[in-house]
């Protein structure tokens, strides 16, 4: 095996996934140094790189080799000088050019100035109950920047709306106070400028350029775990915000307690100020975020089609839109509102099926959160600790793997379906109030993949 034009042809389609400043920062020094029994080690210049790759992008990178080497067990990183990987163009028929030349569509809209997307703004963002608090907050943070709720921590699943609610901030504080400087930024930007700094000597550039804005907004912060520098800058970068009362807007897929190897310090900051969830949409609001984007499109569905896709795609927004501009795809074609059983028969074949898992693996995995015996979930008993984890469990196989009522109280120790049922409620409204809950269920489905 050619190791060397292994790492070429991979590095070709890693590149069309991503933007030629990222590419550039994170792959560029990299080689594949050695295989050795299906173990593919890759060369990377320094820690930082190691660390970033492997939090961000090792799913892309194994995938990557095990669809161009089927030998493939597993991929290490070390540390090692590597030469400058250069890429060959690519040749599409007669036309030489590289891939990912040109911006997606969306980075259109974006002011290169602020980094933020008009489009993302108050007037187009709905509020229900799994995101009013996150909603006030911001409402609050707009009237007095800088001193209320400082820093404000959103977090939340993929596309619940923490990108849409922190961008409506920053455009509607550019409103409010024209002066103020603002910006919106990924940890990755925030990272790769800093990786680029420090390369270049010019660290004092990097600490004046980000510390002049009066609102930064730094998105996917979930990805610093493990990386001891960019935390160190992010942390010095958090207290000159803070003394300078100068306001400071962070999300993440998780809460801060739960991101890997964070130091306290920044737990402490984050915690300082205000920290907030979005959970998934209830069907109210699923159903009210379907009228709202078939309002802007100036389009009619039918009542019970709408409240038909409201019920049936309960998992994020984006897939609720995805779902949604399938239907309005059928309409124009068509050239008229398509029918229930139509819409059924096109959700059928685009919605995700359920996970399928064993009951009994369910019981493994939540005992083991709870550090509990698997019988103990069987038995009849009323200690606390062994309640809850069978509640939980109960809650888990109705929702995420849509196992009956029935089935669960027969598998769980011959239980009655009401008392599955009334578990599985206790769980839900108890996840309203309960913020420790909703934590320990995020970390359980994570067990599960």
């Amino acid at each position: 095996m050619d190791i060397k034009q292994l790492w070429k042809n991979c590095l070709v389609e890693i590149e069309a996934g991503m933007s030629k400043a990222n590419f550039s920062t994170w792959f560029k020094n990299t080689c594949i140094v050695k295989e050795e029994t299906g173990i593919i080690y890759i060369g990377v210049p320094n820690e930082f790189v190691r660390d970033w790759l492997i939090n961000k992008y090792h799913k892309l990178i194994t995938k990557t080799i095990a669809d161009a080497y089927e030998n493939m067990r597993a991929v290490e990183y070390m540390i090692t000088k590597v030469e400058t990987t250069k890429l060959e163009p690519i040749r599409i028929g007669e036309n030489t050019s590289y891939v990912n030349k040109e911006l997606p569509l969306k980075d259109l809209y974006i002011n290169p100035e602020d980094n933020l997307n008009p489009r993302y703004h108050f007037n187009s963002f709905i509020v229900g109950s799994f995101n009013e608090l996150a909603y006030a907050a911001s409402l609050a943070i707009i009237d007095s920047p800088g001193t209320k709720y400082n820093p404000f921590f959103i977090y939340g699943g993929t596309g619940l709306g923490k990108t849409h609610l922190i961008q409506a901030v920053g455009n509607s504080i550019k409103e409010k106070y024209p002066n103020k400087k603002v910006h919106y930024m990924t940890l990755e930007k925030f990272a790769t400028d800093f990786i680029n700094s420090l390369q270049s000597n010019k660290a004092n550039s990097f600490k004046e350029k980000y510390r002049k804005y009066d609102l930064l907004i730094i998105d996917d912060i979930q990805f610093i775990g493990k990386m001891e520098k960019i935390q160190e800058e992010l942390f010095h970068t958090f207290n000159t915000f803070h003394e300078n009362s100068k306001q400071i807007i962070f999300s993440s897929d998780k809460h801060p307690n739960y991101i890997p190897e964070l130091a306290d310090r920044l737990k402490s900051r984050f915690a300082a100020g205000m920290i907030v969830d979005i959970s998934p949409p209830d069907y109210e609001s699923r159903l009210a975020i379907l009228k709202v984007k078939l309002q802007e499109l100036d389009i009619n569905l039918d009542q019970e089609v709408l409240e038909y896709v409201a019920s049936s795609v309960d998992g994020n927004i984006r897939e609720l839109e995805g779902s949604l501009n399938a239907i309005i795809c059928q309409y124009r074609l068509r050239n008229r509102p398509p029918t229930l059983a139509e819409v059924k028969g096109l959700l059928k074949n685009n919605m995700k099926p359920k996970r399928n898992m064993a009951i009994k693996d369910v019981v493994k995995v939540v005992s083991e959160y709870y550090k509990l015996e698997e019988a103990s979930v069987y038995e009849k008993t009323r200690k606390k600790e062994i309640v809850k984890a069978r509640q939980v469990v109960m809650f888990l196989l109705r929702e995420d793997f849509n196992v009956s009522y029935p089935l669960i109280g027969q598998k769980l120790g011959g239980k009655d379906h009401t008392t599955v049922i009334h578990s599985c409620l206790k769980i839900k409204n108890d996840l309203k109030t309960d913020p420790q809950l909703l934590q320990e269920l995020e970390q359980i489905r994570i067990m599960f993949k």
